[in-house]
């Protein structure tokens, strides 16, 4: 248990909400399946464009962003566009899920008509449900 403390101390308290391991496993999948089906934006700015554009169905956000404030705009936007978010450990882990070699801090899962996600993508929105309430 004193592990798992240790791992949550250095991960900024701004970072909410932030998923477990087992859950991040499950994001990581889906961004790198979304990748493939071109249903990826990936960047703060992407994201950020996405949601504008009414695009994005998930934003997916690296909790070790350097400094975090970069991306801390987009929890604002996904709010008030009603769009599930969630912050994940590694922004290295997230880079490779959306299949580049650099470390990304946002990416924005697309949500598309009729798409072969559309069923992983709506267990993956009530999953972070849960962990909000």
């Amino acid at each position: 248990m004193a592990e798992n403390t240790a791992e949550t101390a250095d991960v900024n308290p701004k970072a909410y909400p932030l998923a477990e391991p087992e859950l991040a496993n499950k994001i990581l999948d889906l961004v790198y399946q979304a990748a493939s089906y071109k249903q990826l934006k990936k960047g703060a700015n992407e994201a950020t464009k996405a949601l504008n554009r009414g695009m994005a169905e998930l934003v997916v956000l690296a909790a070790d962003a350097e400094p975090l404030e970069i991306l801390l705009h987009l929890p604002l936007l996904c709010e008030d566009k009603n769009v599930s978010y969630v912050f994940i450990r590694s922004k290295l882990a997230l880079g490779r899920a959306c299949g580049v070699s650099r470390p990304v801090i946002a990416c924005a899962i697309l949500g598309m008509d009729s798409s072969a996600l559309e069923s992983q993508i709506k267990d993956l929105k009530e999953n972070i449900e849960r962990i909000i309430i």
